[in-house]
């Protein structure tokens, strides 16, 4: 009895001890959340975090267009281009796709995406939504929310603010049981309801204003610690800040709408989004620079690139006719590459704002006009040697010189250079001085073996079921489900209804809202035909042969995502909306409602899950012999390209379609939509190193159109390993130079003059110089070409400085090229282009 007592007293005794330590444990990690929390607050100038003004360099970074094996490199570059906050928007219908039915993994744990910038030490601006545009198939609402009886979207409509509140109280709860605001020692310092709503709100009138004021109260109630912003919103109730998106929000933003609240920019698009038969686009660094250090020169104190990094649109979560490459032209492309000179011009300008932070966030604004084209704006802290001035030239097409503080300073053609002590240029926003790259596509070796494809193809359906006397509206008959949705019709002509004289012809004509349709008749294939995305509706008009008795008409109609932008989204339709037969003797034999029409949705394979290994053995495959109709799934293995660089597969000798590897949705691609050029808009389709095994990696197509040419497909892999400089005598010295100590800038060398750096990624180093001259070359990276004015040494200069190396410094002046030699072309500004090419060091 006594050993039984003991025992049962030293048990109580060590539960206690263990309820103790626990206790403290807690009572410490609250004590330590609360140590880190931050407040959060605003005035006229800036965002205030933990009791100071801050500058924010954003960069808007989608969770779900990468994956979470790319998120810690891209967050660690994001953080070395100079940022210093993340934004992502939070996708609805990627966290909700069924009612009641929630997804937070994988590429769609936010959670962990979060985390990730936390732990890199930056900020998180959270953008809600409900609706998020973002070229996401419906702008990020969940399709089952087109079927809510009685809902319209977005306005002050009781079933669609119910579902909001559930799901913006839903994703915020979770944020706060994670502790991912600032208040509570987390990363998120800012939140953003709804999304430029400015631009439907007039086709809601009141109920529109009802809504805004509606969003605003629900999140501001929730007391999470944080400020909240309504982008291209300039009547934003109060507590929520207005907020710019645009190129040129330093000369098109009216403001803050109140003078308590500080100016920032939400969006400054730093491309054009492409969507399948555009040209390439692009948007130039130089500008982008302008834009940023006019709106920081203008009381602005935050600036979000949309985007830094765009990433891949997976599956089908593009909107419609949105290409599945999403925003390449940013600092880091799809891949995750650096994009230079965009990457590193930008960080420079960070470097050259930062030296400007105490003037500019606690310094009074001045403005000069000394010329039309000319203006100085300068802030001033009184009482201090705290001075900050940025000297702009709007003249397009010549340098203007400003004299300020008894000093001349010669500004290149529209162009701002920042000076942080109001004396010393660090920094032009059109004199580039990193470095550039070209980005290369190389032909894997390991995977392109010759393909051994195998195919099955679908069945066209026959005469289908239903009650229908018009063709079905495509967004509701597919429930984004699929892009698929098969209509079915027979008729009835009369031999002598025929056409008897030769060359008359009758005609089948469609005219369908959109987005692609393919026609068979009588079992045979027609053809196909498609609208765009500024003219998504289109007519399909063919001749055809009929015969004496009933004919058989199929329609696929097809979608290329759901629509991602304007006033009452639930109400959009698309598809084939008019069907008729011409050219009989009776007249126009009209199907679209005298003919019963039947239905189905989408296509044997996805119903089988063929791109699953086990759906993929419950269909009987042939080898491909070289020919194949439309609707074909085409199977085969490959190999993982060789290294670890990013990969991709391009698609030639193929139409459009859908990619699958190893059960992972690719996207959409669609190489038979040419460009005004004759080129298809993307030719290249990202496969994430998380999607690939090392060996015998599924490759699944599903083709829409007739005799493509899979044979040409082949895998590449993606480097950045062209690197190039392009830098003029006359430059700015990199803002590298210098630092800021008080209120003093200084140099961090003794020597502050003109380099150009070239530097390889990772372990490569600089295996060839392909390209060196010092005059007045001409071209861009990948494409140089000498000029009239060259100094012969050029290229064993540069060999001389960078062969063999990781990264050079050339300096850029005459004594490194003339070598004492007499200048051919003395009136010649001379600029130094130098390509060379970065290979694998040796271990």
């Amino acid at each position: 009895m006594r050993k039984h007592s003991l025992d049962r007293w030293l048990l109580t005794a060590i539960l206690v001890v263990l309820l103790s330590s626990s206790s403290s444990f807690a009572t410490k990690k609250k004590a330590a959340k609360k140590k880190n929390s931050k407040e959060v607050t605003y005035d006229g100038t800036s965002l205030i975090i933990d009791g100071k003004r801050e500058l924010l360099y954003s960069g808007s970074i989608h969770y779900p267009r990468s994956t979470p094996e790319m998120w810690p490199h891209i967050i660690k570059r994001a953080k070395q281009g100079g940022l210093n906050t993340i934004q992502t928007y939070v996708f609805w219908n990627m966290h909700e796709p069924e009612q009641g039915k929630f997804n937070f993994s994988g590429r769609a744990d936010l959670v962990k995406f979060i985390k990730l910038i936390q732990k890199n030490g930056m900020y998180v601006t959270l953008r809600l939504g409900p609706f998020i545009q973002a070229e996401w198939t419906h702008g990020g609402l969940p399709y089952w929310l087109r079927e809510v009886p009685g809902i319209f979207f977005r306005t002050d409509n009781t079933p669609f603010k119910e579902h909001t509140e559930r799901y913006v109280r839903m994703i915020l709860d979770k944020m706060k049981e994670e502790n991912l605001f600032a208040s509570q020692g987390g990363p998120i310092i800012l939140g953003q309801i709804e999304n430029e709503y400015s631009a439907v709100q007039r086709a809601y009138k009141q109920d529109g204003l009802n809504y805004i004021k509606w969003a605003s109260k629900l999140v501001d109630s929730m007391n999470l610690g944080i400020p909240w912003v309504m982008c291209k919103q300039n009547d934003a109730p109060d507590p929520m800040i207005n907020a710019c998106n645009g190129r040129h929000c330093g000369d098109t933003f009216p403001g803050p709408n109140k003078e308590n609240k500080p100016s920032l920019w939400t969006e400054n698009w730093t491309t054009q989004f492409r969507v399948f038969g555009d040209p390439p686009t692009q948007r130039s660094v130089e500008d982008i620079a302008f834009s940023v250090a006019r709106f920081f020169s203008k009381n602005g104190s935050h600036v979000n690139y949309y985007m830094y990094h765009g990433g891949t649109n997976f599956g089908r979560t593009s909107a419609h006719y949105v290409t599945t490459r999403y925003y390449d032209d940013a600092p880091l492309d799809e891949y995750g590459l650096e994009r230079e000179p965009k990457y590193g011009h930008l960080k420079h300008l960070h470097s050259a704002l930062n030296l400007c932070k105490k003037p500019l966030l606690w310094g009074q604004p001045h403005t000069e006009k000394p010329g039309k084209d000319t203006e100085i704006r300068y802030y001033e802290q009184p009482g201090t040697k705290s001075c900050a001035a940025f000297l702009a030239n709007n003249n397009t097409e010549a340098a203007e010189t400003i004299k300020f503080r008894g000093k001349d300073y010669v500004i290149a053609p529209r162009s701002i250079s920042i000076l942080p002590d109001c004396k010393t240029v660090v920094y032009n926003t059109a004199q580039i001085v990193s470095q550039h790259t070209s980005r290369n596509f190389m032909k894997a070796k390991k995977s392109n073996k010759k393909f051994d494809f195998k195919v099955f193809t679908e069945t066209l359906p026959s005469k289908l079921e239903g009650d229908s006397y018009i063709p079905v509206e495509l967004y509701g008959l597919t429930k984004d489900k699929t892009d698929y949705g098969w209509y079915t019709t027979s008729f009835k002509v009369h031999e002598k209804h025929l056409p008897k004289n030769k060359g008359d012809k009758t005609l089948v004509r469609i005219a369908s809202l959109g987005h692609a349709l393919h026609v068979w008749l009588n079992g045979e294939y027609l053809g196909n035909g498609h609208g765009s995305h500024d003219e998504k509706s289109f007519v399909f008009q063919k001749p055809v042969t009929l015969k004496a008795g009933e004919n058989h008409l199929i329609m696929l109609g097809v979608l290329t995502g759901f629509p991602d932008s304007g006033s009452y989204m639930e109400h959009r339709y698309t598809g084939p909306r008019s069907v008729s037969i011409m050219g009989l003797s009776s007249g126009t034999l009209d199907l679209t409602e005298n003919s019963k029409w039947g239905n189905k949705v989408g296509m044997e394979g996805e119903r089988l899950e063929i791109h699953t290994k086990e759906g993929s053995r419950k269909v009987k495959w042939e080898k491909f012999s070289g020919k194949a109709p439309g609707l074909t799934w085409y199977q085969t293995y490959f190999d993982a390209p060789e290294s670890q660089s990013a990969a991709a597969i391009r698609m030639s000798g193929m139409g459009k379609g859908l990619i699958w590897v190893n059960g992972e949705g690719v996207g959409r691609y669609w190489m038979s939509f040419l460009s005004p050029l004759g080129q298809p808009t993307q030719v290249e389709y990202h496969i994430p190193r998380s999607f690939l095994k090392p060996k015998h990696n599924v490759l699944l197509i599903f083709e829409e159109e007739p005799n493509v040419k899979p044979e040409l497909i082949d895998f590449v892999i993606v480097n950045r390993d062209t690197v190039c400089s392009f830098v003029g005598e006359n430059y700015t010295p990199s803002v590298r130079h210098w630092t800021r100590k008080q209120d003093q800038v200084q140099a961090i060398t003794s020597n502050v003059s003109l380099t150009a750096t070239l530097k390889c990624s990772g372990t490569r180093k600089i295996a060839a110089v392909e390209f060196a001259s010092f005059g007045n070359p001409t071209g861009a990276c990948g494409n140089f070409t000498r000029g009239t004015c060259h100094v012969p040494v050029s290229k064993q200069v540069v060999e001389k400085h960078c062969l063999g190396k990781a990264e050079c410094v050339i300096p850029v002046n005459k004594s490194t090229f003339q070598q004492d030699k007499e200048d051919s072309c003395k009136n010649v500004v001379k600029t130094l282009a130098v390509q060379v090419k970065c290979g694998r060091g040796k271990k």
